[in-house]
């Protein structure tokens, strides 16, 4: 899992890295060759997506440097934690849920993945199969219980 991540975010950081380096020089160059720069919006168009470009860059590899220093070694092998996949039964209505922990600044949660610092993921980390936790939302408390519970180590 951290692995197919760090494909995943190093693949966005080269097509980064090529419109940054090829593609948006050359739309500034045509803009430029447009004329009268105050009033081109070919010119600023591209300074601004430049600007946007940097700045997803550094995100992109500071998240990178987080999961570098993940040790999977670290992570609880009976517990819930990052890569975990739960199942869970709300103790009042009897409903089943089921969930994938993912790092806590993911952005594009699929369905099913909840991110480690949401309340259902802060909620859930560090129990175990067969635990009951308190899940308080603004409006409702819930009591969850582990039915199913597979870790990053189970694969």
């Amino acid at each position: 899992m951290i692995e197919e991540l760090k494909q995943k975010l190093g693949d966005e950081v080269e097509l980064l890295q090529h419109e940054l380096n090829v593609t948006l020089p050359a739309e500034i160059r045509k803009a430029v060759e447009l004329g009268d720069l105050r009033e081109n919006s070919e010119y600023k168009a591209a300074l601004e997506r430049q600007q946007f470009v940097r700045a997803r860059l550094g995100q992109l590899h500071q998240r990178l440097s987080k999961l570098a220093s993940i040790d999977i070694h670290q992570i609880p092998s009976d517990k819930v934690g990052l890569g975990s996949r739960v199942v869970v039964e709300d103790v009042a209505t009897k409903g089943k849920e089921s969930y994938s922990l993912v790092f806590g600044d993911a952005v594009e949660l699929e369905d099913g993945q909840c991110s480690m610092s949401s309340p259902i993921g802060r909620a859930l980390v560090g129990r175990g199969l067969g635990d009951v936790t308190v899940l308080r939302l603004s409006e409702v408390t819930r009591r969850l219980k582990i039915l199913e519970l597979r870790t990053i180590h189970d694969g």
